[in-house]
């Protein structure tokens, strides 16, 4: 896929897993960062023509592009909350909560969400790395090996996030840090190296 059509997939899919787990947490509220998003790739997909390469693929590689891309959206759904508890701590701690701040649930359990979504996410990316290594010939080849090291660097984040809240109680602007980071690094692998190699060196 060319470099708009994989951010709007992994958009689209942050906004459909929102809108299906809203109906037994309280999710709906991260649709002000998810769905402009949504909405903005969904335009540039429209404007710009991208290439699209297509080839023969086996069902194992199919499962692993998969699975990639469900880690990312999942990350992505926890760095978008990530944001959100940032500024829910800052208006409250400057005690002057507003506008759609009030309608977010409390703190402990926006907290509570992150560390699930980023959970599930660390899973996801966990099968990822190990199906890539399974059945690619080689992670480490030219053409992937950038993927590859940022990988392993977004999950070695997540991995000592989660490790850090375990053994010390890690939260608040530790958490948010940590995530946004390893969300970040994780853009990097993923959609960084598609923009290089479609819109700059092309």
């Amino acid at each position: 896929m060319g470099v708009f059509n994989a951010i709007s997939l992994v958009t689209w899919l942050i906004s459909a897993i929102l809108i299906s787990s809203a109906f037994k947490r309280p999710t709906e509220n991260l649709g002000i960062i998810a769905f402009p998003a949504t909405g903005l790739a969904v335009a540039l997909q429209n404007t710009f023509t991208a290439s699209h390469i297509t080839e023969t693929i086996n069902t194992p590689i199919e499962i692993h592009i998969l699975i990639s891309i469900a880690a990312t959206s999942v990350l992505g759904i926890a760095a978008a909350q990530a944001m959100l508890l940032t500024i829910q701590d800052r208006q409250l701690r400057n005690k002057r909560p507003g506008g759609f701040i009030r309608a977010l649930p409390p703190l402990q359990t926006m907290e509570r969400f992150l560390f699930q979504a980023i959970g599930l996410g660390f899973a996801l990316q966990t099968l990822s790395l190990l199906s890539g290594f399974i059945f690619l010939d080689n992670m480490f080849a030219q053409h992937l090996v950038h993927k590859t090291i940022l990988s392993i660097i977004a999950w070695s984040v997540f991995a000592t996030l989660l490790w850090g809240r375990k053994q010390f109680g890690w939260r608040g602007k530790t958490a948010i840090r940590w995530t946004l980071s390893g969300f970040g690094v994780l853009i990097l692998a993923y959609i960084g190296s598609k923009i290089v190699q479609e819109l700059i060196l092309s």
